[in-house]
């Protein structure tokens, strides 16, 4: 029998994440998701559903451990010596390929199996290469990672090779909360009877998807786009040029996913965060929030002053510096 996931339709909250993952399913290319938040905030349950909007519809878990052979594949050596040609025995990412790979505590894998798995996500093709021997084949997965910041960091080079980045942070409010455990409860109870409850929901977010990567190709990457990304980046203090190019792609991506026909300003700024977030080095828009608030100062004091407001009459220092204290000379007497 096969296995029910529960609907992406049916997840309460999370609508951020879900736009992220939706917008990776529509490009692979824009190099999966990396979630950041505590245990039971339902980033599996939101990753398996996002498998059914996938062409290939499975769901492959990377486990703790795994070897860089059991990622990858491995070649037979001895089959080539006696066949004379590579026999290979496929590993994860051949059987991720068309669906999702689930990669739990990303941070606590050793970084060479991170960036292999960033490079395939990246290119969409997996290559086996050992004595002189390669195979390869295509490898189009939507890599979705989690981790706890609590218990270890990436390391920027690796963080900066994740596609899109959210954080889940807060609690949902009391009724959102209840919402999510009646649901749950349903599901456990029946998949069959939940999913089939939810199946004209989870059909119109699965055609959306379909026709979002139909339009993609079609949406022109305009310069009027390149340059307001280029600079945002810019002002955000980047290291490279990644993340423009996945801002770019990920705006597109949003286009397609509302039926547009180009990108918007408004896909630009619904994507903003997913790709800056985890490659920010300077606080986000300095120069607003700092520069104008000195020169207004001393002429919202005047205006004060002029509207005789008795609470300003203990801060204008002009007053008594200009006026009053010339006359201070005169006050040491004479013996």
């Amino acid at each position: 029998m096969t296995q029910v996931h529960f609907p992406l339709a049916a997840v309460v909250g999370g609508d951020a994440l879900k736009l992220a993952l939706c917008l990776t399913a529509v490009d692979p290319k824009i190099g999966g998701v990396l979630i950041e938040g505590p245990r039971g905030m339902a980033k599996s349950t939101l990753a398996r559903g996002l498998a059914d909007l996938m062409p290939g519809g499975q769901f492959v878990t990377l486990p703790l451990g795994a070897s860089e052979e059991r990622l990858t594949g491995s070649l037979d050596l001895d089959a080539a010596l006696g066949q004379g040609r590579a026999q290979f025995s496929p590993g994860v990412l051949a059987r991720a390929d068309g669906g999702v790979l689930y990669v739990d505590e990303v941070n606590l894998l050793p970084d060479h199996l991170v960036d292999l798995l960033l490079d395939v996500a990246a290119s969409g093709v997996n290559r086996v290469e050992r004595d002189g021997l390669s195979h390869s084949h295509a490898a189009r997965f939507v890599l979705v990672g989690t981790m706890n910041p609590e218990e270890g960091e990436l390391r920027p080079q690796l963080l900066d090779r994740f596609g899109l980045n959210v954080a889940l942070d807060g609690q949902p409010v009391p009724a959102e909360r209840g919402q999510i455990i009646r649901r749950r409860l349903a599901f456990d109870s029946d998949p069959q009877a939940f999913a089939a409850q939810w199946q004209a929901a989870q059909q119109a977010l699965r055609e959306q998807c379909v026709a979002a990567r139909t339009r993609l190709a079609a949406i022109e990457l305009d310069d009027r786009s390149v340059q307001a990304i280029t600079e945002r980046c810019h002002a955000a203090g980047v290291d490279g040029l990644r993340a423009d190019l996945v801002w770019l792609r990920a705006a597109r991506a949003h286009a397609a996913w509302r039926g547009g026909a180009r990108i918007e300003s408004e896909d630009i700024e619904a994507v903003a965060e997913f790709a800056l977030r985890h490659r920010r080095r300077h606080a986000p828009e300095p120069p607003p929030a700092s520069a104008p608030a000195a020169p207004p100062a001393p002429q919202d004091r005047s205006e004060g002053l002029q509207g005789g407001q008795g609470e300003w009459g203990a801060l204008p220092p002009q007053t008594v510096a200009q006026g009053p204290r010339r006359e201070v000379p005169s006050w040491p007497k004479k013996p």
